[in-house]
């Protein structure tokens, strides 16, 4: 047999649940990386992690390493001997330290390029003597930023380590790891299956620990879940909240999950529903229950790391802990409602937004002029948005939001409502931090994008300002998410707003700053609008080929760039581009520019001539409705029925010719071509560069 199944279980003490899954990605792909790196083939690779293990399962392992050819380089055969041919002491050296004669070297180059080489076959190694080593530098590269040592040794790993398995096929790997001979000894649930389970063969590892209460598999135990918990909420006439994030965190605290049904009392629904999801799912890891009207139940599913014989009383003791919990929020929302929102303003002015920026009152204050000047530019309300921007971060100075920080925006909504302000001034205060990730839903009212993009603009301006530009390792006050929300605002919400005129309002809002932010800024926003197509898969080329005109849109610049890419899969775009580039280079040597000099017809020598003119004219005719409305992909479509007249020019018309006054006719004609495509972009940028 030359393959066989290979089987590592690491068990630990409990790992640090929301790095779980990180930890079982990074060993099985350390794994195959030592693995490959060894010249040790194998197949299939099944990651497992439990709270109390990690584990691979690697299909077909070759148990031998193939032979080694290696070679090694000596001195240059010039060096290595005398006039004579006698061995000089370098020639001499290195076959000592390669182990042999100086005879039995072969010699590799011609001429004064010649050198000594030694070359030996190195027989491979066992694969079982080789994983003891394999595992350990497996164990060395995991994300672990905190590392611990236990007992009297020196080894160090996330968790002390409690037991190792190693099975190649059904054999157990002689060694140890950080200090852990290897065996056959699993363990399975702590309570339903104390025992050790002796494993047969590798392959039978996650039928025997499912036997023996364990879920082995993160995602298998995940899917689970989310079926008990989607049904136990069902039972309740509901639907549970599935958080992402909590999902992951409690299949990583369990090994056998069993989904609990519990409630709490209907008066602490008078609270705002996210301030008692966020108390449930941060401090108890509770999933909450919404009925079909997306109204919160007084229910919540728990899991239990095991199956009770008495669910009841674990499903009291958890309602016993949450009643405190629940308790706390509605002493802060009763505390934050015995004033109103507006009453907290002025003790932000003791709240530093930045040292050299001011206070986080003096940030409002900015917000408030910038998000009305927004409103007025995209047809909304300045007045609301100005309320909305001075009352944007009073939330930050409530009880709630001191206990549940993820909650700001959410009651400062909460709180105007209740105070009476204007729905849309409400909305914009949650809506401020839309997009707060990638995906995330936009602000959908207004005065919310106004506010939104003044957020963004403010601090953009203003640390880069301080001279604090982030940069490809550091981005300490999230500019590059800054960005990216502004972008997305600007473009998915389609508001037609010039990103300079938007940074110059900015910029007014500071007094003195320690650099001129506008055009760094500018460049960074656009830098991050062009990684962010390229991420979709629009090469650099079409970006550049658009700003070649310098446009400060970025809904304009979005939509050129889109249908410069539509226009790069067309079968004559790169003809045209070509001949766009070659029209530049002509044009680059005579004083006229794009659109610039007089065509006279009556000046025509070649037919190719007036077939191009004719067909530039009437291709003018057809996209200027369509430029007039920015349907650029249409346009550079039509433009693409070009190459037949624009190629027969080029074959059959002399550009240069000696007449000057047809000479001059000819660059006229071939600025007009280029103008026309220049409505949308610089289309050359499309050839490569050689």
């Amino acid at each position: 047999m030359s393959h066989a199944d290979l089987l590592v279980e690491l068990g630990t003490e409990e790992l640090p649940p929301k790095a779980l899954r990180s930890l079982r990605d990074a060993f099985a792909e350390g794994m195959r990386r030592e693995l490959a790196a060894a010249h040790v083939a194998c197949g299939a690779v099944a990651a497992y992690a439990t709270p109390r293990r990690l584990a691979v399962h690697i299909e077909a392992v070759a148990l031998q390493q193939p032979d080694q050819l290696e070679e090694r380089m000596g001195p240059a055969v010039a060096a290595a001997f005398t006039a004579e041919g006698a061995p000089t002491p370098a020639a001499l050296g290195f076959a000592r330290s390669c182990g042999v004669a100086v005879e039995t070297l072969a010699r590799q180059g011609e001429g004064r390029q010649a050198r000594l080489v030694h070359r030996a076959v190195r027989p491979g190694q066992p694969t079982r003597d080789l994983l003891p080593s394999l595992v350990a530098r497996a164990l060395e590269t995991l994300p672990t930023p905190k590392r611990m040592r236990w007992g009297a040794g020196r080894d160090e790993f996330v968790r002390p380590l409690h037991w190792l398995v190693m099975l190649l096929g059904t054999e157990v790997v002689a060694g140890s790891v950080l200090g852990v001979p290897a065996g056959r000894l699993s363990r399975g649930h702590r309570f339903h299956a104390p025992d050790p389970i002796a494993l047969d063969r590798s392959g039978d590892y996650p039928e025997r620990l499912m036997a023996a209460h364990v879920v082995a598999d993160f995602d298998v135990r995940r899917a689970r879940i989310v079926e008990g918990v989607t049904a136990a909420a069902a039972a309740l006439g509901g639907e549970a909240v599935l958080d992402e994030d909590l999902l992951d965190e409690v299949t990583a605290l369990t090994e056998w999950p069993v989904p609990l049904a519990g409630r709490f009392e209907a008066r602490f629904l008078e609270v705002p529903a996210e301030a008692l999801m966020s108390s449930m799912r941060g401090h108890q890891k509770y999933f909450p229950v919404r009925d079909g009207q997306g109204r919160l139940l007084n229910h919540f599913i728990t899991l239990a790391n095991l199956a009770s014989r008495d669910p009841a009383q674990v499903v009291a003791g958890n309602e016993r802990v949450i009643r405190p919990r629940l308790a706390d929020a509605a002493f802060f929302f009763e505390q934050d409602r015995k004033q109103p929102l507006a009453a907290r303003r002025d003790a932000l002015r003791a709240v530093t937004y930045q040292a050299e920026l001011g206070s986080v009152f003096d940030k409002t204050e900015r917000l408030a002029a910038l998000a009305g000047w927004i409103a007025a530019q995209i047809g909304g309300d300045a007045a609301l948005a100005q309320r909305a921007g001075i009352l944007s971060k009073c939330d930050l100075m409530t009880e709630m939001v001191g206990e549940f920080d993820e909650l700001q925006g959410i009651m400062g909504e909460h709180y105007a409502r209740l105070d009476g302000e204007a729905p849309d001034v409400a909305r914009a205060l949650r809506e401020q931090y839309l997009p707060a990730f990638a995906g995330d839903a936009l602000p959908a009212t207004s005065t919310g994008c106004a506010l939104a993009l003044a957020d963004r603009l403010d601090t953009l301006v203003g640390i880069f300002g301080m001279g604090q530009a982030p940069t490809g390792s550091r981005d300490p006050f999230g500019l590059r998410r800054a960005a990216i929300g502004l972008l997305r605002i600007l473009i998915e919400r389609e508001l037609s707003l010039d990103l300079r005129a938007l940074l110059t309002q900015a910029r007014a809002g500071y007094g003195a700053l320690k650099e001129e932010p506008i055009e760094p800024v500018f460049a960074y926003v656009l830098e991050r609008m062009r990684a962010v197509h390229e991420e979709r898969g629009i090469p650099a080329e079409a970006f550049l080929a658009v700003m070649a005109r310098a446009p400060t849109v970025p809904l304009d610049i979005d939509r050129r760039v889109r249908a410069v890419d539509h226009f790069r899969a067309l079968p004559a775009a790169m003809a045209l581009a070509a001949a766009n580039k070659r029209v530049a280079n002509i044009l680059a040597k005579s004083d006229v520019a794009p659109g610039e000099g007089r065509i006279d017809p009556e000046r025509f020598v070649e037919p190719a001539e007036r077939a191009l003119f004719e067909a530039l004219g009437e291709r003018q005719a057809r996209i200027a409705p369509l430029l007039a409305r920015r349907d650029y992909t249409a346009a550079l479509t039509a433009l693409a029925d070009l190459r037949a007249p624009v190629d027969a020019f080029f074959d059959t018309v002399l550009v240069n010719a000696e007449d000057a006054a047809l000479r001059a006719n000819r660059f006229a004609l071939l600025a007009a071509l280029q103008a026309l495509f220049w409505e949308v972009a610089d289309i050359s940028q499309l050839c490569p560069a050689r």
